[in-house]
């Protein structure tokens, strides 16, 4: 978590309230608080919500503009490169990875095709369908890639135990 003073926001850019998803815009001369710069984004608090700021609109932020590497350059196998874009996905409230937390059950490539059974912390979070789209959409990214399918389950249900000791290490739980 960022402890720091209020920053003033430097140019108009998008956001996604966090946990509907709602795109807003936040204007010039907005006054927000970073939480959290993860998974190429910033979580800032602004008018007494949170909100998920892309990581290229970093510089609204004053902060760095957060580049993605092109994920096809890196050296390894299609799993092994899918595995790595799963880890850069980021719950928004909580600053641990999906992967770390749990949250991926199942990862199954069939050729060009690749299956994710995925879930949520909580069956309510109002984050599932960005989460959702967030894996999809990273996966795509992936030239060797021809179709993606991503389904939220919750059998069986999430708890604590699925963690990784790096995530309960980073959340202060070991």
């Amino acid at each position: 978590m960022f402890k720091q003073d209020t920053i003033e926001v430097q140019r108009d850019c998008e956001a996604m309230l966090i946990p509907t998803g709602v795109k807003v815009s936040l204007q010039k001369g907005s006054l927000v608080y970073i939480t959290q710069a993860l998974g190429n984004s910033y979580t800032v608090y602004v008018n007494g919500n949170l909100a998920r700021v892309a990581g290229k609109d970093g510089d609204a932020l004053g902060m760095i503009i957060m580049d993605e590497p092109d994920i096809n350059e890196m050296v390894g196998t299609l799993e092994d490169k899918i595995w790595e874009l799963l880890k850069s996905c980021f719950d928004p409230e909580i600053p641990v990875n999906i992967v770390d937390l749990g949250l991926i059950y199942e990862c199954k490539l069939d050729g060009a095709s690749v299956e994710i059974k995925m879930t949520l912390t909580a069956p309510g979070c109002g984050m599932g369908p960005v989460l959702v789209a967030e894996v999809e959409q990273k996966i795509r990214m992936l030239k060797e890639v021809t179709d993606v399918k991503v389904e939220l389950v919750f059998d069986p249900p999430w708890d604590r135990s699925m963690m990784t000791d790096v995530a309960k290490l980073q959340l202060g739980m070991l």
